[in-house]
């Protein structure tokens, strides 16, 4: 076999790309978040009994939107929090509990512990619940499948939702294979790609008009768009939207390096470079070497703790390349799946629900090439791209 190189050079077979990227770079008019559009919203909450579902990424310029709320007065009776906690301080898969909070001294209901979805006796406080939470595109990213349930459960109990849009740092391109709804699961509830391609606020529209709430009921959805923001704007995170996501080098490298969470693998966590490398002991290849450390609200005991590994760092893939490709990369995936010595036990149960599907998997033993792959994808994406393409808030050029 060849041996395995992480040296990669830069080819921009789409050229569209990068000039889009630079002109917006070049661009003086700032994104305006929904959050920030207080008159786009603000009279819809008047004598309302008010909802959220926020986290840390949840601000009005440099204050929390349940700070800036209560200053205006409007009347807030509970928080409801996703994965990852409302302050993001619970590291992922940790069980998030239902508590006062000490500042707001409002009830905070977990939804990413005994159930995911607001309750009948929750919402019946409410008129409206607001759905403020910034998104990283990828479909195993939990927020998209907490919108779901909180559509459903504002459906049921006849409430609105108002979702304050933010820009998707990962929506300028669409890619993956399509989730077949045998392997549905909370990271991965909908038949879209891996990288879906849409804001919170067109996912919640699509979500709607797709009919995959339960019985197909409608959410009575209140959608405040971002100003400012077309699919080929680059929009760097202000918060980092989940522990294990510290900077954009890991935001961009996410929807690929995620996959190894369903194999032998580690993505860094426990380390300073959270999905920014891949490896394990044992592995042969790569110069990169690190020791994963239990990390409270980080990294609960991540997996090889204390041991040293050894695999590659990715770190400038992300920082310079993913920007501009517009596609996932199965390259490491296959690769280090051919190079590995205990290929038997490279996958792990987790991985269909990862992929969506059984077919990667059978495809990465069966050796096919990515070309091979990624051909296999086209017509469920061509399908997908125009179910998207109805639900578009802003402009895109989306290939």
């Amino acid at each position: 076999m060849k041996k395995l190189t992480f040296i990669l050079s830069v080819k921009y077979k789409h050229w569209f790309w990068l000039l889009c990227f630079l002109l917006n770079l070049g661009s003086t008019n700032a994104q305006i978040v929904g959050a920030e559009q207080v008159d786009k919203y603000m009279p819809l909450l008047k004598n309302k009994k008010v909802g959220l579902v926020v986290n840390q990424t949840s601000s009005v310029g440099t204050e929390h939107l349940v700070d800036f709320l209560k200053k205006k007065n409007i009347n807030l009776v509970c928080i409801f929090a996703p994965e990852h906690g409302f302050r993001g301080d619970h590291s992922a898969g940790e069980k998030v509990k239902t508590f006062v909070d000490e500042k707001s001294k409002l009830p905070v209901y977990s939804l990413y512990g005994s159930y995911k979805k607001p309750n009948e006796a929750q919402l019946k406080k409410l008129d409206i619940v607001i759905f403020d939470i910034q998104d990283v595109g990828a479909r195993f990213y939990t927020y998209i499948s907490t919108l779901h349930y909180v559509m459903e459960a504002c459906a049921e109990q006849k409430k609105t939702l108002i979702v304050l849009d933010r820009p998707n740092p990962n929506g300028f391109f669409v890619d993956g294979p399509i989730l077949d709804t045998a392997f549905k699961s909370f990271v991965g509830m909908h038949p879209v790609p891996v990288v879906h391609g849409c804001t919170i606020g067109e996912y919640a529209k699509m979500i709607n008009g797709e009919g995959w709430l339960k019985n197909k009921i409608k959410c009575n959805l209140v959608v405040i768009p971002v100003k400012n923001y077309t699919h080929q704007t680059p929009y760097s995170l202000p918060i980092k939207p989940s522990p294990n996501l510290p900077n954009m080098s890991s935001v961009y490298l996410y929807p690929s390096l995620c996959f190894f969470e369903g194999t032998s693998y580690s993505v860094g966590r426990g380390t300073n470079k959270p999905f920014e490398r891949v490896g394990k002991p044992n592995c042969t290849l790569g110069s990169d070497t690190f020791t994963p450390k239990n990390l409270p609200g980080i990294a609960e005991h991540p997996p090889f703790e204390g041991k040293k590994c050894q695999g590659f760092l990715l770190s400038d893939y992300g920082n310079n390349i993913a920007p501009f490709q517009g596609k996932l990369n199965l390259y490491w995936l296959i690769e280090l799946y051919k190079a590995d010595s205990d290929s038997a036990h490279f996958f792990t149960s987790f991985f269909e629900k990862l992929a969506g599907t059984d077919q990667l998997r059978k495809q990465i033993i069966a050796g096919k090439t990515e070309e091979e792959i990624r051909k296999s994808w086209q017509p469920g994406l061509t399908n997908y791209r125009a179910i998207r393409k109805k639900y578009l808030l802003y402009s895109d050029q989306t290939k």
